[in-house]
């Protein structure tokens, strides 16, 4: 079984066929699914989704995008979703340079509010990280949270380990099965088998063969294969190591 540790399926792009591709998990070999929100509003729906489906999880929190500095009534309403016993991570947070609309230092603000929220609530975090790597790997080294997960991970070897060395684990996505993916196949070589995570990020960034189409959490089949090839282990022990985890990650037992 494979747990998809973060997909955004409370995204309007599956209203129209949400309950049925649920439905179709299990039977795909999925266990689990970390579902994710973007903002306050998406955390909500992402939570109110979870809390309908024994297999689904929640992540709660305000991406950098959509980053602001959190007054008293917004803190309330993040604590009490993060609060939830399905919430398992707070998250994604982070840092994100690649569109810069949103100023650097609201987005560190922000960032801070919220890793202090979850080390509060003893929850780890989900970073997301875009051409900041600088900063966050600056911010990183002071280990400031207790654990969690680098989603989507587009760096490099020498940052993965940076961040191994703060405590993270390290998820990969559709993105290694790309050709030009040279650096993510490295980093996938590289990573400690108790380390490495699944991903799709759905609906985006579908894997090869399926690139273009709306990502769901059924395709991080082919993302598994893939990563099982580069690192030379038979597809169904990296199912088990990366599905035992997420499990640990998440706090969520055996």
């Amino acid at each position: 079984m494979l747990f998809d540790t973060h997909a955004h399926i409370a995204d309007k792009r599956f209203d129209a066929d949400r309950q049925q591709m649920i439905a179709a998990f299990a039977p795909a070999g999925i266990g689990s699914v970390c579902v994710v929100g973007g903002d306050l509003t998406q955390s909500q729906a992402a939570l109110d989704l979870a809390a309908q489906h024994d297999m689904l999880w929640a992540a709660v929190g305000l991406c950098p995008q959509d980053a602001r500095v959190l007054d008293d009534a917004q803190l309330a309403w993040l604590r009490s979703m993060a609060g939830h016993a399905k919430t398992v991570i707070v998250g994604e947070i982070g840092l994100d340079y690649y569109y810069d609309t949103t100023p650097r230092d609201v987005q560190m603000t922000c960032l801070a509010q919220q890793e202090a929220l979850a080390n509060e609530l003893n929850l780890p975090v989900t970073y997301h990280v875009r051409d900041a790597w600088g900063d966050f790997l600056e911010h990183i080294r002071q280990k400031p949270v207790k654990g969690g997960i680098m989603h989507c991970w587009s760096g490099s070897v020498e940052a993965a380990k940076i961040c191994l060395d703060a405590g993270l684990y390290i998820s990969l996505a559709g993105t290694v099965t790309f050709a030009n993916a040279h650096k993510l196949r490295d980093v996938a070589r590289y990573l400690p088998a108790d380390r490495l995570l699944l991903e799709t990020d759905c609906p985006y960034l579908a894997p090869v063969p399926l690139r273009g189409r709306r990502n769901e959490p059924a395709f991080v089949r082919h993302t598994a294969q893939v990563v099982a090839d580069l690192r030379g282990v038979p597809l169904a022990q990296l199912e088990d190591e990366t599905y035992a985890n997420a499990l640990r990650v998440f706090a969520l037992g055996a």
